[in-house]
């Protein structure tokens, strides 16, 4: 077997692995198309609600680890048909009247199942792809997600208008079973195995303890979770900010959600074709993965602190978009620079853990967001100030994270003293 070249297959592996990731977010997504109108039916708060989007998270990361060390000695084909007809199911339940309690169970149980979701789809479509040629296959997979949220959001709204926010949960459940049914025909399994360093040599096991706590996957740990912090904010708030904050109707905000996800594929898919066009003309991984990466979690977090000094609507969203889509290119860096210098045995287990920490923001942003908007209310000043804070107090989550990856970002130097230190 060629280990230098994909595996034939692999681009239909990763067109499947594209849908799982444009289901995953756009059953996370529409919590927050629905956010008003589902307020209004349950009496909830600001504050209750940020609840809601934070318990999301709570069975969140604990599932990403155990499932990352789950398909290290199982495949991760079957991993990925359990997670997406658990997504499926969970979406049933909210066609019907449903209670505070009930909406918080389905929440959390969404987010046990969609925890490992993104590492696993990598880890699978790793095993097609060599390293050198990784990024650019998952750069499309990760861009499902924006992809699917682009195209859906409008269809949502207009089924809340239509009918009702019930009945948009109803029908995300009959698509994910679709991919179920698509995904048990045509999934399959890779078949690359072996995990080199750019020294040539194969990448013996390493102690967790080493692979965990050395300052490059710490950084990757730092980025990923400054990026998140924005995305889960994207998830659950933006939709009401546009209309609670900038007062646009909730058909013009749905149309408006779409923008920082359409610019994401832009960011993300460009970075992933620039980082293996450097690579190919002698750029270490450090410049054109760690650097880059670090680099685009920084300037999203200036964007998002200069949001609220914005005279205009329209600029307030421009730095929102730029906010939200630019730090997106650090997770697709980010797992790649982690798969670099962790041998495949051990691969899922520390792409699980990876996830785990990064979208661990999500169980602070949201009801950080809450409670921010709830006491400027409460202290008589508008909505809108209380967003922009929310805001504000991202963008300087995102630049400290940044910087701290530019600075330690260095996973093919990683790669070579685990190699050499085997030997």
């Amino acid at each position: 077997m060629d280990n230098t070249k994909p595996q034939p297959g692999g681009w239909g592996i990763v067109a499947l692995l594209f849908f799982f990731m444009l289901l995953n977010f756009v059953d996370k997504a529409v919590i927050g198309v629905a956010a008003l109108p589902i307020m209004k039916e349950l009496g909830l708060t600001p504050k209750e609600f940020g609840a809601v989007n934070s318990a999301f998270f709570a069975l969140f990361s604990i599932s990403a680890i155990v499932t990352g060390f789950l398909v290290n000695r199982i495949q991760s084909r079957w991993a990925l048909l359990v997670m997406a007809a658990i997504w499926a199911l969970t979406q049933f339940p909210m066609l019907g009247t449903i209670s505070f309690t009930t909406l918080l169970a389905c929440r959390v149980a969404l987010g046990a199942g969609e925890g490992p979701a993104y590492p696993v789809a990598l880890h699978a479509a790793y095993k097609w792809f060599p390293n050198h040629l990784r990024t650019l296959p998952s750069a499309f997979i990760s861009q499902g997600a924006a992809v699917g949220v682009v195209i859906t959001i409008p269809l949502l709204e207009w089924v809340i208008e239509e009918y009702d926010w019930h009945r948009a949960f109803g029908m995300l459940g009959v698509v994910g079973l679709i991919w179920v049914a698509a995904w048990w025909i045509w999934g399959k399994e890779g078949a690359l195995v072996v995990q080199t360093a750019d020294t040539g040599k194969a990448l013996p096991p390493v102690p967790y303890a080493k692979l965990i706590f050395n300052p490059t996957s710490l950084a990757v740990f730092a980025t990923g979770f400054g990026a998140y912090w924005g995305l889960a904010l994207l998830i659950a708030w933006f939709p009401p900010f546009l209309v609670q904050g900038l007062h646009y109707t909730p058909h013009d905000a749905g149309f408006i959600t779409t923008l920082p996800w359409a610019a994401s594929p832009v960011a993300v898919l460009f970075s992933g074709w620039l980082s293996q066009k450097l690579q190919a003309g002698g750029m270490s991984t450090r410049g054109a993965r760690g650097i880059y990466g670090g680099a685009c979690v920084a300037i999203g977090g200036v964007a998002l602190i200069l949001m609220p000094q914005m005279p205009s609507n329209v600029l307030q969203i421009a730095m929102v978009v730029i906010g939200m889509s630019v730090p997106a290119v650090i997770y697709v860096m980010g797992h790649a620079m982690l798969s670099e210098y962790t041998p495949v045995s051990q691969r899922g287990a520390m792409l699980g853990i990876n996830n785990a920490i990064a979208t661990s923001a999500g169980l602070v942003a949201p009801y950080v967001m809450g409670s921010v908007v709830q006491d400027a209310l409460a202290a008589g000043a508008t909505a809108a100030s209380g967003y922009t804070h929310g805001f504000f107090i991202c963008g300087v989550v995102a630049l400290l994270c940044g910087l701290f990856g530019i600075v330690f970002l260095r996973p093919s130097a990683q790669a070579i003293r685990f190699a050499e230190a085997a030997a």
